[in-house]
């Protein structure tokens, strides 16, 4: 093996800011970690207490919770430590092992918005069958599948990834190690990977999406039959929350991947990138909560027992 082309870490060139305004937006950030991680704790301890929260929506809504908290905290906690240090090296085993997890929790989050969707099909299109569609068995289901599709694709890419000793340097113009950067840099053949890319995407991220358009569609349908403001208002409150995540999780990564811009590429998918990996997850607990009467009737048991 040629020794110049390979490589024992990699430098990750951050987010496009000053130097003199790297504390400032590292306080920003820190803010916006800790949120993320409190408020999704408070969302799954809530559906914890709370027996009245013991529904599939709710069951699927902590799994989301966790992934976000999981997902955030493989890239933030680096990008911190990096901007409050000054320290831009990442080691090739954490490089690769932050775009396995990275990747893992993704395609989870993927899956798990599509479960919701096709739970509020199932209640608005087949109320009277919702309890025997939507039994426990199947909701366990659907979390073990998601989490089993997404690990393989990740373990799948990981693999090729790791066969690819050879780069042609070892600086990421990103904050966290992006498979599709890395692959840039590599000075290999990545054509099977690009081919595994284009395949394994359209599974985790373009199938998941088209079936949750599916669902809204067949529920926009099932509205219009009988329409009433009455029954507008209720879908809407069943959807609504659900509606804002994945608009801000599949708009992110739509303009991320699918609409590039040609100017400052580099700079432009660092800055998307934070708010699918960072916002979005940390925005998530507002939306369930500020939108959600069950969840305020629930915090605010919670808060009357504390007292």
């Amino acid at each position: 093996m040629d020794n110049e082309s390979t490589v024992s870490e990699f430098i990750l060139l951050g987010l496009p800011i000053r130097q003199e305004d790297q504390d400032l937006y590292s306080a920003l950030f820190l803010f916006l970690f800790l949120t993320t991680v409190l408020g999704n704790l408070l969302i799954i301890l809530l559906i914890r207490l709370e027996s009245h929260l013991h529904t599939p929506m709710y069951f699927f809504l902590s799994h989301l919770a966790f992934t976000d908290i999981s997902f955030s905290s493989v890239t933030a906690p680096k990008m911190l430590v990096n901007m409050l240090t000054h320290s831009q090296s990442i080691s090739y085993a954490g490089c690769i092992s932050q775009e396995y997890f990275f990747t893992v929790f993704a395609g989870i989050d993927s899956f798990l918005l599509t479960s919701m969707a096709y739970d509020r099909y199932v209640a608005i299109c087949h109320p009277l069958h919702y309890i025997t569609i939507m039994n426990q068995n199947l909701c366990v289901l659907l979390v073990v599948v998601s989490w089993a599709l997404s690990s393989a694709n990740c373990l799948v890419h990981t693999l090729l990834l790791a066969c690819l000793s050879h780069f042609r340097n070892n600086t990421i113009p990103h904050y966290f190690c992006d498979l599709s950067t890395l692959l840039k840099l590599s000075s290999s053949d990545t054509t099977i990977n690009e081919l595994v890319i284009l395949v394994l995407g359209n599974v985790v991220i373009s199938l998941p999406f088209i079936c949750i358009l599916v669902s809204y569609g067949r529920i926009g349908a099932t509205i219009l039959k009988t329409p009433s403001i009455k029954g507008i208002c209720k879908a809407l409150s069943t959807c609504g929350s659900h509606l804002c995540v994945v608009s801000l999780y599949f708009g992110s990564i739509i303009g991320l991947y699918c609409v590039p811009s040609s100017n400052n590429i580099n700079e432009n998918n660092a800055i998307v990138s934070v708010m699918y990996t960072m916002v979005t997850p940390m925005l998530n607990p507002f939306i369930y909560s500020l939108r959600n009467r069950d969840i305020k009737r629930a915090l605010k048991n919670v808060l009357s027992r504390k007292k």
